[in-house]
């Protein structure tokens, strides 16, 4: 086939959908276009003091044509439209929803239009954390460890958990859903029109890292795990999948209204969705034992190693270990952290609260100006704040936090987790708190890093990619201190939305293996990092605080979780 083709790759993040049209010879991109879920920008369906955060399906719907049909004009239109050859998607995960018998989300059903229970459960939903609490405990119970795949230790972020805790708070959408889909899985079935919630194709990458699938159990764990957990679980397994699909592996064409919608031919391939750092690793052009971190608002940390070196090797404390679930032939295990990003916006919306808050009272200026000096000022906190952060000499009596804002993803998840910062005196300012939240997340990188060693997979070194790989020099030059070790950063912006084209051009025949499409999309890299030897004998020695610290914190919320249980 002539690979001189275009295909699109769609990557769902927490905030936006970003589609790009690339050209599968060379991997250039041709256009790129992004649109904001506005019902999610609002704070609708979302109430972030239970940590409930929920999305509506309809921006997800309107997301996808927008920003697709966008990509098309920019490259000119009906012009190019015989050309484009495939379609792949990303997504975050876990994020499912209920729908019915039709495939189709509750939301979108007569009724459940304004139900936060009836739409997409965002992954950073932690409104489940007593459900995996007791997925935990009941696993326990079974000579087969139906864990063991998943770093034995289930998270409140995943599939199962989400599902029993929507099932047991809202009897509507539990006698109306007729099945439970991840929203990679959902995308491409509503691209190629299916109207049977049993004839969607399920990736091996959700299906394996969030919802307890495996080869070894024969797909998922039998019913009588699951119902002898809760009555309301008794026959679900039914109701979901035992065959799951690599996302080399096409779901279907495109349907006649979606190639009417979009303008595009009925033959182009859709191809199996996966989680946007799986998907995003290939973009980053991951190779064995290379860790691949995309950094945004979390992290997702991907690592791959050849099948048949993981024989008999479980990681413990991890988002799982898949075979397939990134690259056909290799195992995909993956980690991360809750909050990395989100750690920074969350101070710098500390420190803004004057200018979100009070500056619209000012007497002395316009409700324009104000507006403007708001977005100004915006811009410039996180870049001043690292420029002044690195100016502060490394040294151990620096303040020194926790990372744990949103809880711990890995390694050992545990969302009831919370951050913490120590040290503080009459002289920590902004920069030196913001230098100990920034330390705080490398360290937790290194935890992870430090994890896998110790479970005998080596990492050799880190590939960076994502918004906080691209935007901060401060962060990347901190962590590569911090592990020891080079971090390449990616030249590709769009990472998971390449690796998503990656994906479509491989579903599309122009390449016969994601490793070949690799070496032919992928562009390299454009940055490293080398650690500061000098700096990274300190840090060693700033990390065994940090895990002290951890360690009493977390030691203080069991004892007052086992009070709060005492007196319940």
């Amino acid at each position: 086939m002539n690979k001189n083709q275009l295909v699109i790759g769609v990557d769902y993040g927490s905030d936006s959908v970003r589609s790009i049209l690339v050209n599968a010879a060379n991997g250039q991109e041709i256009a790129s276009s992004v649109y904001e879920y506005p019902r999610w920008r609002d704070g609708l369906f979302c109430e972030p003091g239970i940590n409930q955060f929920r999305q509506h399906p309809q921006d997800y719907i309107d997301g996808l044509e927008i920003t697709i049909k966008d990509c098309i004009a920019q490259a000119g239109g009906a012009g190019i439209v015989d050309s484009i050859k495939g379609i792949s998607v990303d997504t975050t995960g876990s994020t499912p929803v209920a729908v019915d018998a039709y495939g189709t989300p509750l939301a979108l059903t007569p009724g459940f239009e304004n139900n936060p229970n009836a739409m997409f459960v965002l992954w950073k939903d932690h409104t489940a954390v007593k459900e995996a609490a007791e997925i935990n405990a009941h696993a326990a119970l079974f000579d087969t460890n139906y864990l063991q795949y998943v770093g034995g230790i289930y998270s409140s972020e995943w599939f199962w958990a989400k599902l029993l805790h929507v099932l047991r708070v809202d009897e509507v959408v539990r006698n109306a859903a007729a099945s439970w889909v991840e929203h990679c899985d959902w995308i491409p079935f509503l691209l190629t029109g299916g109207n049977d919630v049993k004839a969607i194709k399920r990736g091996r990458c959700s299906a394996g890292h969030k919802a307890l699938w495996a080869e070894e159990f024969d797909g998922l764990p039998p019913d009588d795990f699951f119902s002898s957990l809760d009555p309301l679980l008794k026959g679900f397994t039914h109701k979901l999948y035992k065959d799951t699909y690599t996302a080399d592996q096409a779901a279907g064409t495109l349907s006649a209204e979606w190639a009417q919608r979009l303008g595009l031919s009925s033959g182009v391939i859709v191809g199996t969705g996966a989680f946007d750092a799986h998907m995003g690793a290939v973009g980053g052009q991951i190779e064995p034992y290379y860790l691949s971190k995309v950094m945004g608002t979390s992290t997702c940390d991907i690592l791959v190693a050849p099948t048949a070196n993981m024989q008999g090797k479980l990681v413990r404390g991890i988002c799982g270990q898949v075979n397939g679930s990134v690259i056909p032939g290799m195992v995909g295990l993956e980690a991360g952290q809750s909050a990395f990003g989100d750690t920074y916006a969350w101070f710098k919306n500390i420190i803004s609260w004057p200018v979100n808050h009070i500056l619209s009272q000012s007497k002395i200026i316009d409700e324009a100006t104000a507006k403007a000096l708001k977005a100004e000022l915006s811009d410039l906190i996180i870049p001043e704040l690292s420029r002044q952060a690195a100016l502060i000499p490394v040294d151990e009596p620096n303040e020194l936090a926790v990372d744990w804002l949103n809880g711990r993803r890995t390694p050992d998840a545990n969302q009831e987790l919370k951050g913490a910062i120590s040290g503080l005196s009459l002289g920590s300012d902004a920069p030196r708190i913001f230098r100990a939240l920034a330390e705080a997340t490398c360290f937790g990188a290194k935890s992870i890093v430090d994890r896998f060693i110790a479970e005998g997979i080596p990492v050799k070194g880190i590939i960076g990619i994502g918004g906080v790989a691209k935007k901060s020099p401060f962060v990347m030059q901190m962590m590569a201190d911090v592990l020891g070790m080079p971090i390449r950063i990616h030249q590709f912006k769009h990472t998971c939305a390449l690796g998503a084209a990656m994906f479509a051009a491989v579903v599309a025949g122009i390449y016969p293996t994601v490793e070949e499409a690799m070496k032919a999309m992928g562009g390299g890299f454009d940055e490293e990092y080398y650690p500061n030897t000098d700096h990274t004998v300190i840090y060693n020695r700033r990390y065994e605080q940090y895990k002290d610290l951890g360690e009493f914190v977390a030691g203080q919320i069991a004892k007052t979780t086992a009070v709060e249980l005492q007196n319940s």
